[in-house]
């Protein structure tokens, strides 16, 4: 998602301070780093650059890159033009397949969308949500029909109402909340495109007013229960759904982000509320207004209801989401999920604050055969753990566990259950890397790499919380970083060893420490990752919309989404999106010739909320001609039919 903090609405969150170490000594302990850094000359290296880090070589710490070695990239790099469209290379074709107010497909129930933003609060909560971020195809029937999970991760006001936030009305709250959530939605191939199924079985709107089962180590914790819900098991609703997963049973797992932006803070704060983000401010969103339970000055364990990861059952609309505490309460980027090879699954997340951690949990059951039912607990239990990335390229998975590592009652954490809801805190406790606002994590199954996109952060190293380090390597980190690991031996392990595969930037940036070490196509702020089945590593980027176009990122009008092939290290540039978008979410079908990708808040304004009398000003894709931007889901397919990207 974009930087929040873009909006001067909040400031950093508190943050685990550690002690300063030089960024040359932190940068140059990473082995393969070390070995280009002493055969150019460490100190005519850095004189040269006129900084402390060698971000003028090609390659950073990854495997040998450049002209000589072969890459599998099948394309031409796509221009950065500025232009109000989705822009794909030559021989390609893009559809507009599912935008904000499209109806789902529920039977008997599908209000179309209005152009001038006045459909209803009930109709909203049948049609696609706003603000389109991670999604996942589940086949049906392989490539030509199938299910996919669309994650809405926001909402602008002055697009999703009549006159925006004024005046600001009950109808309005539940409107933005029913704009909030997931969307499941069946689409078939018919010919050469791909269209919704409607009426569909499976198709569904989870919202922020949608019922979940709380589970895990906080269901009926006292740090989760209100007056609504005094045993602490169930939450109405989910919202702030960035990134996702998939679990080997055939579940959608969607991740709540940004929560704090949606509550009124205490009047005095605790210091769990304050490393929360939770402050005595209005709500950037205002449901606390005309919802009661969003005002923590009154609800002060609603929050704590908030920031999982939910599971979803998409094969059946009458199930109910579960929020899979194990998992740790944070401001969830994403879950990605892989299989270890004793039957276990290992859930690698990030969490997108400056600052903040990497984490995993390795479940301790495996997975059963039968599909969701017989595996409706299996995230209920195992460990969690916090990366901490060490000079020397090494790294150590240290488990959040109450009673260990001073996880213990004197320090605030009694049991298991206010280690989940207080994860931050646990992590600051054990020594977690504070890492530049972890976002996708991605795995390649062809070569057992994890990559981690570091957006940015330009408090590092301005802030005595957040020094320089090795894994995060540059002070005031405008353009952000790609990190990568492998696991010492299989997933469940606890060591691993880690590299920087790419400092992003531009080489024609006028300071050297934002021109970065990329070979290929220049680009900013890496948010959504993806390696598909070949191992080709799809990296999207969000740059924010105040920062487009601009100063260092003059060069760089709009987002984008590249290719990477990682046997080479070459970059190219796939696609560009139209005028204030993110580009998110991408996945392919099986055979790898049709690929879904997320537009989000095209047309979104340096303010982040659009005047209601010009909804249009910057953009009206994908409708054209003075309209209403949407976020959309598009499709993107060869011309003649074959492999996407090859």
């Amino acid at each position: 998602m974009r930087d929040v903090l873009e909006i001067d609405r909040d400031r950093l969150e508190d943050s685990n301070p550690h002690g300063a170490q030089t960024l040359v000594d932190r940068l140059a302990a990473c082995s393969p780093l070390r070995r280009q850094l002493l055969g150019a000359g460490l100190g005519a290296l850095l004189g040269r650059l006129g900084f402390g880090v060698g971000l003028g070589m090609t390659g950073g710490c990854a495997a040998p890159r450049g002209p000589a070695a072969r890459t599998r990239l099948g394309f031409g790099s796509v221009a950065l033009d500025g232009r109000d469209a989705v822009t794909v290379p030559e021989g390609y074709v893009v559809q507009v397949l599912f935008r904000w107010g499209d109806p789902v497909g529920v039977a008997g129930a599908m209000p179309q969308f209005r152009p001038d933003a006045s459909n209803s609060a009930a109709e909203q909560a049948l049609q696609g949500g706003m603000h389109h971020d991670g999604l996942h195809y589940f086949p049906l029937d392989g490539a030509r029909r199938g299910l996919l999970c669309v994650n809405h991760e926001y909402v602008d006001d002055g697009l999703l109402h009549v006159g925006g936030q004024l005046p600001w009305t009950p109808e309005k709250v539940a409107k933005s909340q029913a704009a909030h959530g997931v969307s499941v939605i069946e689409i078939e191939a018919r010919g050469d495109r791909f269209e919704l199924v409607r009426p569909s079985r499976f198709a569904r709107r989870i919202t922020a007013r949608t019922p979940c089962t709380i589970s895990g180590p906080a269901r009926g914790h006292r740090l989760v229960r209100t007056a609504a819900d005094p045993e602490g098991l169930y939450v109405l609703g989910t919202l702030a759904n960035c990134a996702h997963g998939a679990t080997p049973w055939g579940t959608y797992l969607t991740c709540e982000e940004n929560f704090r932006d949606y509550f009124r803070g205490p009047e005095a704060p605790s210091p769990h509320e304050l490393r929360w983000g939770l402050r005595p401010r209005d709500a950037w969103y205002r449901w606390s207004e005309h919802d009661e339970r969003f005002d923590a000055t009154k609800h002060p364990n609603e929050p704590n209801r908030f920031g999982w990861v939910v599971e979803i059952d998409p094969f059946d609309p009458l199930s109910v989401p579960v929020k899979r505490t194990a998992l740790g309460r944070a401001a969830h980027e994403g879950a990605t999920v892989v299989h270890a090879r004793d039957g276990r699954v290992v859930v690698y997340m990030g969490e997108d604050a400056r600052g903040e951690h990497i984490t995993k949990f390795v479940s301790r059951d495996p997975v059963r055969p039968g599909g969701y039912a017989a595996n409706r607990d299996l995230l209920d239990h195992g460990t969690l753990h916090v990366a901490r990335f060490d000079p020397d390229g090494t790294g150590e998975w240290v488990p959040l566990i109450a009673g260990r590592h001073g996880l213990t009652p004197d320090a605030g954490f009694a049991d298991q259950g206010d280690v989940v809801v207080k994860a931050r805190q646990a992590a600051d406790r054990v020594g977690g890397t504070p890492m530049d606002r972890p976002e996708w994590i991605a795995h390649d199954a062809t070569t057992g790499w994890l990559y981690c996109a570091l957006t940015n952060n330009r408090d590092r190293g301005r802030m005595s919380a957040l020094p320089v380090d090795a894994a995060n390597p540059r002070a005031n980190n405008l353009m952000g970083h790609i990190l990568r690991w492998r696991e010492d031996g299989d997933f469940t392990a606890t060591r691993f060893r880690w590299e920087h595969f790419v400092l992003a930037g531009d080489p024609q940036a006028e300071q050297p420490e934002h021109r970065g070490t990329i070979y290929g196509d220049y680009f900013s702020s890496p948010d959504g990752l993806w390696v598909d089945p070949r191992g080709i590593l799809w990296i999207q980027t969000d740059i924010s919309t105040g920062s487009l176009g601009r100063d260092e990122h003059r060069r760089m009008p709009t987002n984008m989404m590249l290719a990477c092939d990682p046997a080479s290290g070459e970059i190219r540039r796939f696609l560009v999106g139209p005028p204030g978008c993110e580009v998110t979410g991408v996945v392919m079908t099986p055979d790898l010739r049709t690929m879904f990708v997320n537009i989000q808040h095209p047309g979104e304004t340096p303010a982040y909320r659009s005047d209601p009398t010009h909804p249009a000003r910057f953009s009206s894709w994908p409708d054209g001609a003075g309209m209403r931007p949407r976020s959309a889901t598009i499709v993107i397919r060869r011309a003649d039919g074959g492999v996407i990207g090859a």
